[in-house]
């Protein structure tokens, strides 16, 4: 819960606004651009919401905040509102989440929903509000997790919801020893016809992504959209296995075709599948200045 009294210096005046314990973690400023600012390292509100619209995604990223850093100075009567709204439609059959783990360091998740059984990608916060609208838009059959660093709730998850959890067997530890489905090796997995799980190594050593329709990759901390570069990038300073693996992974990566890149960490990207393909090859480059 966000106080008042540790509210941050730089937030504008009004209802809204971060405190000092923000984490930085990027969750409120792209999801509410029109809102939220960086500022020392951390999150503020710079422009308080100006109609209904910018109020109700200033309060879905509140709720999606990993630390409870956002407050209002009113209580909110329109919260339940914004709870209702998760998971938040992205396009066709694929839903964000919302509710991000201080355990994942803020990491985003994402519901694949299929009349076969719905697939979560990566965990959220086990929390009420979004456990009730899963049951209702048909629960979860399967957990998919793309690496170590993102699982953070799967366990209530998997026994709220009896779903079988998928992970490679190199990210394997105390927490995750009974994991269901264990992938090994590094060849690619379908787990149906239109669902392929893609081996990229780099990150970590048993990091997967999921790529669904050849439209949907999702990417968990492997590739996104970085502020920093303004192109598709991965990231240097927390490439914990291998950076040059990291680098023939994204190489293999490039052969496949999608349109959307729904990261973990770091912002979502979609276009056209030949600027993709565009963005792919200056994502190689920047990659390979840096090795």
């Amino acid at each position: 819960m966000a106080h008042l009294n540790q509210r941050h210096t730089q937030n504008v005046n009004g209802d809204f606004y971060v405190d000092t314990t923000c984490i930085d973690c990027d969750t409120c400023r792209w999801m509410a651009s029109e809102v939220f600012s960086r500022v020392d390292e951390q999150s503020v509100v710079y422009h308080q919401p100006k109609n209904e619209a910018e109020r109700l995604v200033a309060l879905e990223a509140l709720l999606s905040c990993p630390t409870s850093s956002i407050g209002t100075v009113e209580n909110p009567q329109d919260i339940k509102v914004a709870q209702q709204s998760f998971p938040i439609l992205v396009e066709e059959n694929v839903y964000h989440c919302g509710y991000h783990s201080e355990k994942s360091y803020g990491a985003a998740s994402y519901l694949i929903q299929l009349p076969e059984g719905n697939i979560l990608v990566d965990s959220p916060r086990f929390t009420p509000p979004l456990v009730k609208r899963l049951e209702q838009m048909g629960g979860i059959r399967y957990m998919y997790l793309t690496h170590r660093d993102d699982i953070a709730d799967h366990q209530k998850f998997a026994e709220h919801f009896q779903c079988d959890r998928i992970l490679h067997t190199d990210e394997i530890s105390a927490g995750t020893r009974n994991v269901e489905i264990q992938l090994t090796g590094s060849q690619t997995f379908n787990l149906t016809p239109d669902l392929l799980i893609i081996p990229v190594p780099g990150h970590t050593k048993g990091h997967t992504v999921l790529l669904y329709k050849n439209k949907f990759l999702f990417t968990g901390d492997h590739l996104a959209w970085s502020e920093r570069y303004h192109q598709l990038a991965a990231f240097y300073d927390v490439c914990w296995y291998s950076w040059s693996e990291q680098i023939k992974s994204m190489r293999q990566l490039a052969n496949y075709s999608f349109e959307w890149v729904l990261p973990g960490h770091g912002r979502r990207f979609h276009a056209d599948t030949d600027t993709m393909r565009q963005q792919m090859g200056k994502c190689i480059e920047l990659m390979e200045s840096l090795e």
